[in-house]
């Protein structure tokens, strides 16, 4: 196990092209931490240099208090899994399995007892004698784990491993990944853009913008509270509703105008967000505190919406409606429910969960 610190690491390439800039980051021994954000937002490249895979233009990375900034990467002891999995074809999987510690002249003995007891732990005894060709995604996908497992290494960087897997299968691998660690202890830092994989997976969620660290944090905490609108607007699926309003109002009486909806604030919000009086802002809902009016308390302020699509996801329906200025909001709904396009929905809005951003 290892514990990994960045700190003001960059990474700049000619003749002047910023991919990462300026990240503190210290991932604890042990720890499982998931580096979250949009394609091209610098998560990947700030995991090639943990892996020595690119220079760190400025900035310091240590290891368990020691600079890695010049060691080879072979000398790291770090394991990489890629999104590809980058098996070699002719081998077979025990061939692969091995292939590393045969470089590093392991007795074959030990090679044969590190693959023995990696396959039993992936549960891919059956597929020693097969080649990668003859294996599904999800088989290629514990191999190529089991490749780095087997080194024991001091931490495990996993670049998107689940995304070319079917849905089902990435849902099963989520499980077995969090197992293994729970199970081995050691320290792993998985990169994706999946918001459900960072949810699901992490200890902590680092989320990555234009190269910069946005937000870093346990997962229920950084959905309960982005930091902006960026945050807001990214993690979860359905999206944190957003919509311009303006606050007004004295003392502990504060209203949200948005269109012609007038929401009150709660009056235990009045100091939290009395710096907003008097100016236009972004108001935040999650789609699960929106409600239908039979279906909640009725102390709550309501909000009309016109019905715009109604999509049906097995356990929950998600109601997209439009108000009147045509801004649109999804709501979490009851599994049974159903509207027609074109009607109206009164919902009531849970403002005890609200948010307040400054305007984008």
């Amino acid at each position: 196990m290892a514990q990994i610190v960045l700190h003001q690491v960059s990474k700049i390439y000619p003749p002047d092209v910023v991919a990462v800039e300026n990240v503190d980051l210290a991932i604890g021994d042990g720890e499982f931490l998931v580096l979250l954000g949009p394609s091209g937002c610098g998560k990947s490249t700030t995991l090639r240099m943990i892996a020595g895979l690119e220079e760190i233009s400025r900035g310091e990375l240590t290891i368990d208090g020691r600079r890695m900034n010049d060691v080879d990467p072979a000398d790291r002891n770090l394991a990489i899994v890629f999104q590809n999995y980058a098996l070699y074809p002719h081998m077979t999987v025990a061939a692969n399995l091995g292939f590393g510690l045969k470089l590093r002249r392991f007795p074959t003995a030990e090679i044969g007892k590190r693959i023995a007891k990696t396959a039993e732990m992936l549960g891919i005894q059956e597929l020693l004698g097969r080649k990668p060709r003859e294996l599904s995604g999800g088989q290629q996908q514990r191999v190529a784990l089991g490749r780095a497992l087997v080194r024991d290494p001091v931490a495990f960087l996993l670049d998107e491993p689940l995304s070319n897997l079917d849905a089902k299968l990435r849902a099963s691998m989520r499980t077995e990944l969090v197992k293994l660690h729970n199970q081995l202890g050691v320290t792993i830092i998985h990169v994706t853009h999946d918001q459900v994989e960072a949810l699901t997976m992490g200890e902590r969620i680092c989320i990555m913008r234009e190269g910069r660290v946005i937000q870093i944090g346990p997962p229920l905490e950084v959905y309960r509270n982005p930091v902006d609108t960026f945050v807001a607007g990214f993690l979860a699926s359905p999206p944190m509703n957003l919509l311009g309003a303006r606050l007004v109002g004295r003392g502990d009486r504060l209203v949200l105008e948005i269109d012609a909806t007038r929401l009150s604030v709660p009056t235990e919000f009045a100091t939290a967000y009395g710096g907003y009086r008097d100016r236009e802002v972004i108001f935040g809902i999650r789609p699960e505190d929106l409600y239908r009016t039979d279906a909640a308390s009725e102390t709550l302020p309501t909000i009309e919406v016109e019905v715009v699509a109604v999509e049906v996801l097995g356990p929950e329906v998600i109601l997209i409606g439009a108000l009147p200025s045509g801004h649109e909001i999804s709501a979490r709904m009851g599994r049974n429910y159903m509207a027609p396009i074109g009607s109206t929905e009164r919902l009531r809005v849970d403002v005890r969960e609200m948010h307040l951003f400054d305007p984008l």
